[in-house]
């Protein structure tokens, strides 16, 4: 293999999406803050409905997915 190809491993795509999340509240457009834990999500302040973080929305599909 080459170094080039190395260095674009298919890990490439997760990194960008750990990116996104990660800089949410360091700057950009102001984000919503989740209802549950008050973290910033990846939403716009603008957005309109429940906004939930990452994490809390897991939680929520956890408890939701089982309760049945």
């Amino acid at each position: 293999m080459s170094e080039d190809h190395r260095t674009t491993g298919a890990d490439g795509p997760g990194e960008d999406a750990r990116d996104a999340l990660g800089t949410a509240g360091q700057g950009g457009p102001p984000y919503a803050e989740c209802v549950l834990c008050r973290e910033p999500t990846e939403y716009p302040e603008s957005y309109r409905g429940i906004t939930l973080c990452p994490v809390c929305a897991w939680q929520e599909a956890q408890r939701t997915a089982c309760s049945g």
